[in-house]
């Protein structure tokens, strides 16, 4: 998809391009390129190995309880990271920003990996998810400052494209690792490769423009805003565990508190899904939350309903994975899928995924059907995922570019840590009943977001 077709579709103004010719991997642009993608695919491998192997951490660590916050939590606390990052990088040159949250990134996974218990893993998992967080939001600023506006959609295709070597080999390693040194290489190992992606893009951090005029007072209120809201989505997702009314209450209240904490956090309107900008950061926390809150019940449905291992439990997440870079790659090569068209692509690959996971809990289907069911969600997400950044970004001048990446950030993580704190109250509610009983009430949990996908999708470009 080029600038121009982005133009066609909405009414913001066209960013000049005034960059030099040439692709993401020309002269210029060629190492922060390859950097930044390495960051990516180390961040991919992480996230798919951790939903691999979390099983056998939980086993190990005799963590049952704590696992779904292993999720959320990460999720919840990276709000803060990406409300600092986008404050900062708002008001100056973001390589100070990405160097700071490579490093927590890097401690966390230490920490993880070092873990003796379940609640040490989980500190461990928190620190990263600060840190990648901030690092989100810093790598859509790098893209808004480098890269001119016709690249953009190239550079996150590229972005989707660094999830294919993880997916084709990252759960399959991971199971592998898990069953023979130990799943903490998984952690361990990804710190020295994050050292050799910063020593490409660092450097050249230093003719990186700063945002024009004159920056005004970091802004201390948003961060509280922040903190309220990973406050109120780490509750929601603790009270999964908790009985009686407790398990209930708590969840409706830490959901009208992070209803409130968000609105300062992101455009205006995102909450009532209007036109234009708000509705992309509303979408992307949609299909994130249902998405995601999916995914880490697939391995453990593979696992607990068949018997199977980390690494065979895994291909359903190496076929998401595929399918998510095949589908980007296409939406960023061919003008023909527009805005809405994607919109429409992206929620129909999650209703048929959706539709086999539901079907193979309730009937205890072949898994293989799990396997190709779960490669249409990977699909959608690559056909809308990469778009609403691009939208985003038109959407942006150069002195929100910031706060705009912050927001999509923030709406993707905490759209995804409220859906995985929803359907771990369920999940454990239904826990009794044994089955595939408490997986269909979790599924049913992101069916319903699914279905608001359809609503939102339509209303992503401006009348």
């Amino acid at each position: 998809m080029s600038s121009r077709d982005l133009d066609s579709e909405t009414a913001a103004p066209a960013i000049p391009d005034v960059a030099p010719a040439g692709g993401v991997l020309s002269a210029p642009f060629r190492w922060t390129s390859i950097g930044m993608c390495l960051l990516i695919t180390l961040a991919a491998f992480e996230a798919l190995a951790v939903t691999t192997i979390m099983p056998t951490v939980s086993r190990e660590l005799d963590g049952a309880s704590l696992y779904a916050f292993a999720f959320a939590g990460p999720l919840a606390v990276g709000v803060v990271g990406m409300v600092a990052a986008g404050a900062w990088t708002d008001r100056g040159n973001p390589r100070s920003a990405l160097i700071a949250s490579v490093v927590l990134f890097a401690a966390g996974l230490l920490t993880a990996g070092l873990a003796q218990t379940m609640g040490v893993f989980v500190t461990g998992r928190l620190v990263h998810g600060l840190g990648g967080g901030a690092l989100t939001v810093v790598l859509y600023v790098i893209v808004a400052r480098v890269y001119p506006p016709r690249l953009h959609p190239r550079i996150f295709a590229g972005f989707a494209a660094a999830w294919v070597i993880p997916s084709l080999i990252g759960p399959f390693i991971a199971g592998v690792l898990s069953e023979t040194v130990g799943w903490r290489w998984v952690f361990l190992g990804v710190v020295a490769l994050t050292a050799l992606a910063m020593l490409m893009v660092v450097p050249v951090m230093r003719d990186v423009l700063r945002a024009p005029g004159e920056p005004g007072p970091f802004p201390v209120g948003r961060i509280l805003w922040a903190l309220l809201l990973a406050g109120a989505v780490l509750a929601l997702t603790l009270a999964a565990e908790a009985s009686g009314p407790v398990q209930w209450i708590v969840p409706v209240v830490a959901a009208a508190v992070a209803a409130v904490a968000i609105r300062p956090l992101v455009p205006r309107g995102t909450l009532i899904a209007r036109r234009g900008l708000p509705s992309v950061i509303l979408m992307r926390a949609i299909v994130a939350a249902t998405f995601f809150a999916s995914e880490v019940y697939v391995p453990l449905l593979m696992a607990t309903q068949y018997g199977l291992s980390a690494a065979i439990a895994g291909l359903a997440l190496t076929a998401a994975g595929l399918s998510w870079s095949a589908a980007s790659w296409m939406q960023g090569r061919f003008s023909g899928i527009g805005n809405r068209l994607a919109a429409r692509l992206g929620a129909t690959g999650l209703t048929i995924a959706l539709a086999s996971l539901i079907a193979t809990a309730v009937w205890h289907l072949d898994p293989w059907i799990v396997v190709v069911g779960w490669a249409f969600a990977g699909a959608g997400m690559g056909f809308v995922y990469p778009r609403l950044g691009v939208l985003t970004l038109h959407y942006s001048t150069a002195t929100d570019q910031g706060f705009n990446s912050s927001a999509l950030t923030i709406a993707d993580s905490t759209g995804s840590a409220v859906a995985l704190a929803a359907t771990a109250v369920v999940f454990a509610a239904l826990r009794g009943a044994g089955g595939g009983v408490p997986f269909v009430g979790a599924f049913a949990v992101t069916a319903v977001l699914c279905v608001l996908a359809w609503a939102v999708g339509s209303r992503l470009v401006r009348r």
